[in-house]
C-alpha cells in the first residue's frame, strides 16, 4: 500500500518483513482533563492508519493518577471522538490491568531488575546526575530479592506513607539516557480511583503502565508525540524484560503547536478553576468541546490536521491556517442569511406595499436551494453602514448618497434625524424605480452594496464575538491573557433566524460566519461568530 508519510512507511515496512499482520493502534488519553485540538491531530494519525489499513483503534483511557482524573473527563473524551467522527473498537481503562501490571512487577523483583527504595523524591532527584554526569546508585539497590518481595507486597497492603516507599527498575545510572537510570516505576498513593475505588493504594508510573498496556492489547503500533522519543529505550525495556517480544512498537511524530494557542491542559484546567472562562466548552477555547460551541465543524478540523501532515520534527502552525480550513468548509456548507448590527430603522417612503423575495441559500449549492426574504417600507440597516461624516473610502450610504439593498432596490437619501446626543436615529431614501435585478435601472453604478431586515418580521439578536485567548508575544500564558476576548452585540435578523437549530452554521452576510448556541430558542436567540470573513493565510499564500 503506498505510503503517504513516515508513519506509514515504517508501517508497510512491517507488513513486508512479516512482523504484523493486521494493524491495531490505541488513543490513549488521561482522564484529567478536556481533550484540545493538539489531541485532534493524534486522533487523525491513529484512525487515520485504522481506516487506511482496515485495523483497529482502541480507546484507552489512562487512568493510572487518581488524584487528577475523574469520570467528567472520560464521558468528555467519549464526546468528543465522537463529535470529531471516529468510532473506537474498543474501550479500555489502564485501571483494567492493574492486577497484570502488579504481577509483572513482581516478576522484575524476581527477576532482580527492580527494587524497593526508600529516597525521597527530592533525592532520588538529585541522584540522577545530569547529562553529563552519571547518577548515584540508591543505598537500596542491592536488596535482597525476598526483601523486594515483602516491601513490595507490603506497599501494596497499605503498610507504608505516600511517598514513604517506591519500586525502581535496576538499570543503569550511568546512562547517557536519564530516563534509564533507575526509573520509578511504582508509587504509593491514597486516592479514591473512579474505577476500582479504593482497592489500590500503589499505583504504575506512566512510563511502566503504558508499554505494558499496550503489550497487553495486542498493539502493533504505538503512536505517540515527539515529547516520548527519550522516552523509548525504556519503552523496550519494560516491554523485553515483562516478556513482551517483539511487542509493539512505539513511533513518534510531531505536535501540533499553534501561534497563540494554549495547549496545555494543566493551564486550561487553572483557566477554568479561576473563572477566567466559562468552562472547559468556552468558546474561546481550544478544546474540542469549545470549538463545538464556537460553531467548528468537525470536518474543517479534521481537514485542518490533514493540511498539516505528518512530520518528525516540532514546529508552530500559524493559526491562520486553521481559520482557513474552517472557512473553505463554511464557504462550501453555510446558508447565508442578512443580519444588523447596532441598527438604525430606515424608511422606504415610495414603498408601500410588502414585498417577498427568494433569496439564495448558498451559491455553492448546485441545488439552488433557496428561503423568502420579506421587505417593506421599514427596515433596518447597520449603525456602520450609515455615516453623516464619512472617512475617507467610505463606499456606503451618505447624505445625498446611494446604496443597494442587498437583493433589493437601490436607495438615494433623503433625509436622517438624530435623537438628543446626536446618534442618528431614524434615515429616510427613496427607491429608484425598476432598480433591481434585470430592472432597467438595475445597472446604475453605486459605491457599495449593504444588508438590511424587514422591521415587520425581524428578530432580536445577541452576538458573541471572540478574540484569541493570549495577546501575540511569548513568554508567561497569565501575562499575555486577553480581557477583551469575548464582546457582546444586539443585532436584529432576518425572519427564519428565529427558529433554527442549535448549532447550525450561517455565513451572515458581509459580516464573518455565525453558528447558533447551545439550547438556542424563542429564551436565547444567541449566535457565536466562528471566523471572519477575511482568509488572511491565502493572502499570505
Amino acid at each position: 500500500m503506498e505510503a503517504t508519510n513516515f508513519i506509514e512507511e515504517i508501517i508497510n515496512s512491517d507488513i513486508e518483513e512479516g512482523r504484523c499482520d493486521g494493524i491495531i493502534t490505541r488513543f490513549p488519553p488521561e482522564p484529567n482533563g478536556y481533550l484540545h485540538v493538539g489531541h485532534a491531530k493524534a486522533l487523525c494519525i491513529n484512525f487515520g492508519v485504522k481506516a487506511k489499513y482496515n485495523g483497529k483503534c482502541n480507546l484507552r483511557f489512562d487512568d493510572t493518577n487518581p488524584s487528577k482524573e475523574d469520570v467528567e473527563y472520560v464521558e468528555s473524551i467519549k464526546r468528543d471522538i465522537k463529535w470529531l467522527g471516529f468510532t473506537w473498537d474498543k474501550e479500555l481503562y489502564a485501571s483494567d490491568y492493574f492486577d497484570g501490571m502488579y504481577e509483572c512487577a513482581v516478576k522484575l523483583i524476581k527477576d532482580g531488575k527492580a527494587y524497593v527504595c526508600d529516597l525521597t523524591a527530592d533525592e532520588i532527584k538529585e541522584s540522577r546526575g545530569t547529562l553529563t554526569e552519571p547518577g548515584k546508585e540508591s543505598p537500596y539497590r542491592t536488596r535482597s530479592v525476598e526483601e523486594n518481595l515483602r516491601l513490595f507486597e507490603e506497599m501494596k497492603d497499605g503498610k507504608y506513607k505516600d511517598g514513604e516507599k517506591v519500586l525502581r527498575a535496576k538499570i543503569d545510572m550511568a546512562s547517557p539516557n536519564i530516563n534509564m537510570r533507575d526509573p520509578i516505576i511504582y508509587r504509593i498513593l491514597r486516592a479514591t480511583h473512579h474505577r476500582t475505588g479504593d482497592k489500590w493504594c500503589i499505583y504504575p508510573m506512566y512510563d511502566f503502565a503504558h508499554p505494558l498496556e499496550d503489550a497487553f492489547e495486542g498493539i502493533t503500533h504505538s503512536l505517540c508525540s515527539l515529547e516520548f522519543e527519550d522516552h523509548r529505550p525504556l519503552y523496550d525495556w519494560v516491554k523485553i524484560n515483562c516478556g513482551f517480544t517483539p511487542g509493539p512498537r512505539q513511533v513518534e511524530f510531531a505536535r501540533l503547536n499553534i501561534e497563540r494557542t494554549i495547549m496545555s491542559k494543566r493551564y486550561l484546567k487553572k483557566l477554568v478553576d479561576e473563572g477566567f472562562v466559562s468552562g472547559w466548552d468556552d468558546p474561546r477555547m481550544p478544546t474540542l468541546s469549545g470549538m463545538k460551541e464556537r460553531g467548528y465543524p468537525p470536518e474543517a478540523i479534521r481537514n485542518f490536521c490533514e493540511l498539516i501532515g505528518v512530520s518528525k520534527s516540532n514546529s508552530v502552525i500559524e493559526t491562520p491556517l486553521l481559520e482557513h480550513a474552517v472557512r473553505d468548509h463554511l464557504n462550501e456548507h453555510a446558508v447565508r442569511a442578512m443580519v444588523v448590527k447596532n441598527p438604525i430603522k430606515m424608511i422606504v417612503e415610495n414603498i408601500n406595499d410588502d414585498e417577498i423575495y427568494d433569496i439564495e441559500n448558498n451559491p455553492n449549492d448546485e441545488s439552488g436551494s433557496t428561503h423568502r426574504v420579506t421587505f417593506s417600507r421599514e427596515i433596518f440597516i447597520d449603525g456602520d453602514d450609515f455615516k453623516v461624516v464619512p472617512p475617507p473610502k467610505y463606499k456606503r450610504l451618505v447624505p445625498g448618497g446611494t446604496v443597494r439593498l442587498k437583493g433589493s432596490y437601490i436607495v438615494e437619501y433623503v433625509s436622517h434625524e438624530t435623537d438628543d446626543n446626536g446618534n442618528v436615529k431614524e434615515i429616510r431614501v427613496r427607491a429608484i424605480e425598476d432598480s433591481k435585478s434585470g430592472g432597467v435601472n438595475a445597472n446604475i453604478k453605486v459605491k457599495g452594496v449593504i444588508q438590511w431586515v424587514n422591521a415587520k418580521d425581524a428578530v432580536d439578536l445577541t452576538l458573541n464575538e471572540y478574540d484569541y485567548l493570549l495577546l501575540d508575544g511569548e513568554g508567561d500564558f497569565s501575562l499575555r491573557l486577553n480581557k477583551d476576548s469575548h464582546k457582546t452585540f444586539a443585532a436584529k435578523g432576518e425572519a427564519m433566524l428565529g427558529s433554527v437549530e442549535e448549532y447550525s452554521r450561517f455565513q451572515f452576510v458581509r459580516m464573518g460566519y455565525y453558528s447558533a448556541v447551545k439550547g438556542y430558542g424563542d429564551n436565547r436567540r444567541e449566535f457565536n461568530m466562528i471566523v471572519g470573513l477575511k482568509d488572511s493565510y491565502n493572502a499570505k499564500k
